[in-house]
């Protein structure tokens, strides 16, 4: 057995059984590994494309899936969205290939400082010495990318301990993740707080968005009176009918300091205090009201299930009941293509258990709102801010729930830096629906600049931020990449396009036309 079939079998031994792969030379022999049938191998186009579809597996699978990628430009192909891998706290273990040793000192031209690029992002970080501790390297790449919270782990694989034996393999079982216990002190605190009665938001991040945690906080909220709500991007919410319904802040500075501004207490659970996404002239950072304490119950890391839990027995509320959304059902739309009239729509086609990825960052910002009764659903958003994110991680998500049906949410703009999702998408029959929302430009871009008071744009500036000259044939795109589109033009041929993707298998691709493309 070589290093590299020791290296599989050791992530596949650790139930890490997805591999998100765009190879080179250097990783033949841990291609001709793959070859597992305990490994799902998936090829990306692009390394971009396979470190976001192992962040939105990991969001919905709750554990570490493998990339391979190609030396260090492949390695920097991918760090954008393992940098929003890392902010969301999502578990991956990237193989990235080395040339061997003994061709290093001849300063080949794809040489460079791999573990420089990758050390910035990474958690934790080894090259691999020899084939006979290849194995070793593997299980604890494993083991801090399972860690609680999530971790990035990079194991650099040079070529020559690849393809020499490796020996035996014995996996070394490490004991399993568990959330640390918050202080019950901190707990207490937290308790006389909300006894006080005064104006406060429970705002909730990680683990504590979904599931068990989310319940408890209902309880919380009903016994307290306190709101609840989440920062605006969470790595994944539980939302819909009968879950518990958090309110997002809102992503703009002047509505965030609006919507915060009566609070006089900030209770987080998995999350820090609300923070500007970026820093605008004679505007704040720090977005909580002057005078507003923030008192954290459960830091990242921690268990804010059981967090929760303790602060519902100081409080003596363990017997009320949570509060819960009610399925609301959203009308038909019809008309013009407005926020309301596409969250409608979204509404109406959402089936239980779906889930939403959403990097609609103009039109979602209005129209996320208005699903909050649809079918019980999960949504996913881009904590680290780098675009193109959403194809990638939907992509991922839906071979984590593979019974799930999958709605991407996009720009035009931020689509075009991940499309190539759209190949593998079709290749591995994803249930998969791509809604892109084709207003000609980076018109989040166009409200920044005036956020910024850079003055009003000259023909120059526009021209840098709009991508209209030449439109975008996103139909022509979709099928060249073999995934079935159409474009609407109206909220009822939307309506009616999204329902019909539900009922189709795999992939499917739904061009919004929101504006005309100019000519020329």
């Amino acid at each position: 057995m070589n290093g590299a079939e020791a290296l599989v079998r050791t992530l596949t031994g650790l139930g890490v059984d997805h591999c998100f792969a765009n190879p080179g030379t250097s990783e033949m022999h841990f291609l001709a590994a793959l070859d597992n049938p305990a490994m799902k191998s998936v090829l990306c186009l692009f390394e971009g494309v396979a470190t976001g579809a192992a962040d939105g597996f990991y969001r919905m699978a709750e554990r570490p899936a493998a990339t391979l990628l190609h030396l260090g430009p492949g390695l920097a192909n991918g760090l954008a969205n393992i940098h929003n891998a890392r902010r969301a706290s999502s578990g991956m273990v990237n193989i990235v290939g080395e040339h061997s040793r003994a061709h290093l000192r001849y300063d080949p031209p794809l040489k460079s400082d791999i573990e420089g690029l990758a050390r910035p992002l990474s958690h934790w970080l080894r090259t691999v010495d020899s084939a006979q501790s290849i194995a070793w390297d593997a299980a604890s790449a494993v083991a801090a990318a399972s860690g609680h919270p999530g971790r990035i782990a990079t194991l650099i694989l040079p070529g020559d301990a690849s393809w020499q034996e490796a020996g035996a393999i014995a996996l070394p079982q490490a004991p399993p993740a568990v959330p640390r216990a918050p202080d019950p002190a901190r707990i207490e605190a937290v308790a006389r707080v909300l006894k006080l009665g005064e104006p406060s938001l429970l705002i909730l991040g990680g683990g504590a968005a979904r599931g068990p945690a989310l319940a408890l906080a209902g309880k919380v909220g009903a016994a307290t009176g306190c709101r609840l709500g989440s920062q605006f991007f969470t790595a994944r919410m539980a939302r819909g009918a009968g879950r518990t319904p958090l309110e997002r802040i809102p992503y703009s500075v002047a509505p965030a300091l609006a919507f915060l501004k009566d609070f006089r207490h900030i209770v987080t659970v998995e999350t820090g205090e609300p923070v500007a996404f970026f820093s605008y002239p004679d505007l704040p950072s720090l977005l909580k009201p002057p005078g507003a304490l923030v008192h954290p119950l459960a830091e990242p890391g921690e268990d804010s299930a059981l967090a929760l839990a303790m602060l519902l027995d100081a409080l003596g509320a363990n017997g009320i009941a949570a509060l819960v959304q009610p399925r609301i059902e959203a009308p038909l739309p019809q008309g013009a293509l407005t926020p309301v009239s596409i969250a409608h729509a979204l509404a109406h086609a959402i089936p239980e258990g779906a889930i939403i990825v959403d990097e609609s960052l103009t039109t979602g910002r209005e129209t996320m709102g208005h699903t909050m009764g649809a079918a019980p659903h999960d949504m996913i958003n881009n904590l680290g801010g780098s675009i193109g994110y959403s194809t990638p991680v939907a992509t991922g998500a839906a071979l984590a729930c593979p019974d799930r049906r999958v709605f991407c949410l996009t720009g035009d703009g931020s689509a075009m830096y991940t499309i190539q999702s759209l190949w593998t998408q079709a290749r591995e029959g994803l249930g998969i629906t791509t809604v892109i929302f084709v207003n000609h430009s980076y018109a989040i871009l166009k409200a920044e600049y005036a956020n910024m008071r850079a003055g009003t744009p000259g023909p120059q500036a526009l021209a840098m931020i709009e991508i209209d000259r030449p439109g975008i044939d996103w139909l022509a795109m979709a099928r060249a990449m073999g995934v079935p589109a159409r474009a609407v033009y109206s909220a009822e041929d939307l309506a009616r396009a999204l329902a019909a993707s539900v009922a189709e298998p795999g992939p499917q691709l739904i061009a919004v036309m929101l504006a005309p493309a100019r000519p020329g």
